[in-house]
C-alpha cells in the first residue's frame, strides 16, 4: 500500500487538519471537507476551481478527491463542475437506518398529522442544535420548508428545551461558552417576535410580546425553558425559529428511560397561537407520544421489519460491489483502474459509516473491519478520523454513528424530485444514443412530461417539460397504462376517447388491451406512426423500491434514424441501463425522505 502521504497532497484545511488525532486519515479529512463545502453551494454545485478555494485544499488534490468521490457515485464531475449525488444520502440513511426511528415511529409521525392536519416532526440532539429525522409535512401554500436532516438551533426550538433539560453543567459550560453559530433557518438580518423568558415556577411561555428582534439576539434563556420543560413535559416555539411559525414537542423515551428523540406539532399563528397549540393539540401529541414509547419498549423481535438500507448498484460504480455493497475489494478495483486519480484511504474511509443500519446500530472494531472488509489497522484509523470528526461516537469498546452525518448532503439532497434524479442521467443517456430522451408521468388519460434532454440535431423531437399527450397513442403511456390494476386500466380506457391521430394510431379497445399485455411482459413497448407519422418511441419503466411503477421513459426519434430492429438491439440496452440508474439513486433518495414524483 502506499504511504499516507501518497494518498494525496499532504496539505489540508486548518478548520478540518486543526487538533486532528495523529492516526486520523487525512485524505479523508480532506475528502469531507470537499463533501460539506458542496453541501454548503448553491444547488450543490462548484466548479474545481471554487471547490479548491473554498477548502483551501490545492487543486489537483481537489482534482483528485473530486475523481475518487465521482467514482464512488457521491457526486458527479461535468466538465470541471463537481455536483453533490443522490447516493450520498446512503451515508445518512446508515444513521437513519440505525436509530430506527423513522421506520418504527415515522407511521405514527404520519398518522398524528393526518389526524391534526398539522405538520408532524421527529427530532434528535446534536451539538448544540436539533436535526429532524422524520417530517410529515401538510401541503399547504404555507409550508414547512424543513427537511430530514436540516440542523435548527436548539435554543429556537420546541425540542430543545427537552434536550437541554438532561444536559450535565458541563453541558452547560459548553453551551454557553460556544461562539456565533451559522443556522440557515434563520437568515442573518430576519426579524424574529420574542416569548418572555420562563421563570422559576411559572406553567410555560404565555405568547408573543409583540416586539421584533434580530435573528439570533434576545432568545429567551433557555435554562428557565429547559427546567420549564423537564416540569411539565412538554415545550414551545413561539416564533423563536420564524415570525408566524408556532411548535408544540414532547420527549419520546425508550424502554430504558433514555430520551431518544422529540415529537413536535408545527403550524402557523393563522391556525393557532402558541397557547391554543399546546390547549387544543397537546392531549393528542401526548397520546401519540404514549403509543411511540410502547412501540419502543416492544421486544426488538416484535418491531415492524424495515427495509434494508439500499446501496446503489451501477455499472459506472466499480467502488460498488455485484452484491449491492460497497467493499474493501471493489475500492481496489477502481484503485486499479484510475491509478493515481483514485484515492483508497479516502474510499475505504467512507465505506465505515455504511456498515452500520437496522440490524447494525452499534458495532466493534472488529465487526467494522468484518463488514467493510478492512484491515482491522485501517478501519481503526477510519473510526478515529470519523470520530474526530463528530460522526461516530464511542462507547467502551463499541462505535455507533451520530446524526451529523446528516450534515453530508442529506437534507438539499432530499429535496430532490424524481425529475432532478433524472436529468443527469436522461442527460447520459441522450449523449450515448444521440436522440432525445423524456421522463413522463400518468396524469388521467394523459402523458405529461417531466423530464426532457433533447439531442443537438437538425431535425429532433420538439417536447417540452408539461406537454400532455393522450396515453393510449404513445410508448411512455402504454408503459404506464400497462403497470396499472386490470380493474383501474379498463375503466380508465373506457372514458378515454379512442380516436385516430395518425392513420396508424392503434383505436380498437381489444388490440389496444393485447399490446399492453406484452408491454407488460416485455417490460418495454415501442410506438411508430401513431402519435405524428415518422415519430417512433420506445420506452421502460421506473419502479419504485417496493415495485411499483412511478414514471417511465423513453428515446424518441425519427423512423429514417433506425429500424425497429436496430431500436431494440442499440437503444433499448442503454434505456433500460439509464432505468436502473435512476431507480438506484430513487432507492436511496427514497429510503427516509419520500420523493416528490411530479
Amino acid at each position: 500500500m502506499p504511504a499516507l502521504r501518497d494518498e494525496a497532497a499532504t496539505e489540508a484545511p486548518a478548520a478540518v487538519a486543526a487538533e486532528a488525532p495523529a492516526e486520523a486519515v487525512g485524505p479523508l479529512l480532506r475528502g469531507v471537507a470537499v463533501l460539506r463545502a458542496l453541501t454548503a453551494a448553491p444547488q450543490q454545485s462548484l466548479t474545481l476551481g471554487e471547490l479548491a478555494r473554498a477548502t483551501g485544499l490545492a487543486r489537483a488534490t481537489t482534482d483528485r478527491i473530486a475523481a475518487t468521490l465521482a467514482r464512488l457515485g457521491y457526486l458527479r464531475v461535468d466538465g470541471r463542475t463537481a455536483t453533490l449525488a443522490p447516493a450520498l444520502m446512503e451515508v445518512g440513511n446508515a444513521y437513519l437506518a440505525s436509530v430506527r426511528l423513522p421506520d418504527l415511529l415515522g407511521p405514527l409521525a404520519d398518522r398524528l398529522a393526518d389526524t391534526l392536519d398539522e405538520s408532524v416532526s421527529l427530532a434528535v440532539p446534536d451539538g448544540s442544535g436539533i436535526r429532524f429525522v422524520h417530517q410529515a409535512t401538510r401541503r399547504r401554500t404555507l409550508s414547512l420548508s424543513f427537511r430530514i436532516g436540516d440542523l435548527l438551533p436548539l435554543e429556537r426550538t420546541a425540542p430543545g428545551p427537552l434536550f437541554a433539560a438532561r444536559w450535565s453543567e458541563d453541558d452547560w459550560t459548553a453551551w454557553s461558552a460556544r461562539g456565533p453559530e451559522s443556522f440557515p433557518a434563520v437568515p442573518t438580518g430576519s426579524t424574529v417576535p420574542t416569548v418572555p423568558t420562563v421563570p422559576t415556577g411559572s406553567t410555560g411561555p404565555t405568547g408573543p410580546t409583540g416586539r421584533t428582534v434580530a435573528a439570533g439576539t434576545d432568545v429567551p434563556d433557555l435554562r428557565a425553558r429547559a427546567e420549564a420543560a423537564a416540569r411539565d413535559g412538554w415545550a414551545l416555539d413561539d416564533q423563536l425559529i420564524e415570525s408566524g411559525l408556532v411548535a408544540l414537542a414532547v420527549p419520546v423515551h425508550d424502554a430504558t428511560g433514555a430520551l431518544v428523540c422529540a415529537v413536535s406539532v408545527v403550524s402557523h399563528t393563522s391556525r393557532h397561537s402558541a397557547p391554543h397549540l399546546r390547549e387544543v393539540l397537546l392531549p393528542a401529541l401526548t397520546a401519540a407520544r404514549d403509543e411511540m414509547e410502547s412501540v419502543l419498549r416492544a421486544p426488538r423481535e416484535q418491531h415492524p421489519a424495515s427495509s434494508p438500507t439500499v446501496t446503489p448498484t451501477s455499472t459506472s460504480s466499480p467502488a460498488v460491489s455485484s452484491t449491492g455493497g460497497r467493499s474493501a475489494a471493489a475500492a481496489a478495483v477502481s484503485k486499479g483502474e484510475l491509478g493515481a486519480d483514485f484515492i483508497e484511504s479516502l474510499a475505504r474511509g467512507l465505506l465505515v459509516p455504511t456498515a452500520f443500519g437496522a440490524d447494525r446500530p452499534e458495532l466493534s472494531l472488529s465487526a467494522v473491519a468484518e463488514a467493510t472488509g478492512l484491515a482491522r489497522a485501517t478501519a481503526r484509523r477510519a473510526l478515529i478520523t470519523l470520530e474526530h470528526l463528530g460522526y461516530v461516537t464511542a462507547t467502551g469498546r463499541s462505535f455507533r454513528l451520530t446524526p451529523t452525518v446528516l450534515e453530508l448532503g442529506y437534507a438539499p439532497l432530499s429535496g430532490l424530485t424524481l425529475a432532478d434524479l433524472a436529468a443527469p442521467h436522461l442527460a447520459d443517456l441522450v449523449a450515448q444514443v444521440h436522440d432525445s430522451a423524456s421522463m413522463a408521468v400518468l396524469d388521467g388519460h394523459d402523458i405529461r412530461y417531466t423530464a426532457r434532454v433533447a439531442a443537438s440535431r437538425v431535425m429532433s423531437v420538439r417536447i417540452s417539460v408539461g406537454t400532455r399527450f393522450p396515453a393510449y397513442a404513445t410508448a411512455m403511456g402504454r408503459v404506464l397504462l400497462a403497470a396499472l390494476p386490470p380493474g383501474a386500466r379498463d375503466a380508465l380506457l373506457a372514458g378515454e376517447d379512442l380516436r385516430p391521430l395518425t392513420a396508424h394510431t392503434l383505436t380498437d379497445p381489444a388490440a389496444l388491451t393485447t399490446a399492453l399485455a406484452r408491454t407488460a411482459t416485455d417490460g418495454h413497448t415501442v410506438v411508430t406512426d401513431e402519435l405524428e407519422e415518422g415519430l417512433r418511441s420506445i420506452a421502460v419503466p421506473i419502479h419504485a423500491a417496493d415495485g411499483c411503477v412511478l414514471a417511465a421513459v423513453n428515446v424518441s426519434m425519427h423512423t429514417a434514424r433506425r429500424s425497429l430492429a436496430e431500436c431494440r438491439a442499440t437503444v433499448l440496452p442503454a434505456l433500460r441501463a439509464a432505468a436502473a440508474r435512476i431507480e438506484a439513486d430513487l432507492a436511496v433518495s427514497g429510503r427516509f425522505a419520500p420523493t416528490p414524483v411530479a
